[in-house]
């Protein structure tokens, strides 16, 4: 299942995207983040992370580095020189 979703991903970075300009506000771009997420956590798991990334990714959000985790999480990771307020 999982190489059936990186397939699907796969063709749309080579045929889909570049019809379009680069306009991902996130590095890596949102297609690279859901390889990475399905290669790391699976194909339920990694579509799911996936998905959250994309709706993510609108005008209203600063952007920026957002690496995939290590753990699974729908949120964005918080940057290294941000600071946690509790």
């Amino acid at each position: 299942m999982k190489s059936l979703f990186l397939m699907f991903v796969r063709a749309y970075q080579k045929f889909i995207s570049p019809l379009f300009p680069p306009s991902c506000r996130y590095y890596p771009t949102c297609s690279n983040y859901m390889v990475g997420a399905l290669k790391k956590h699976g194909a339920f798991k990694g579509t799911l992370m996936g998905i959250a990334r994309i709706l993510r990714c609108n005008p209203f959000v600063k952007g920026g580095y957002d690496p995939v985790p290590n753990y699974f999480t729908l949120k964005r990771n918080p940057h290294p020189d941000e600071k946690i307020l509790n």
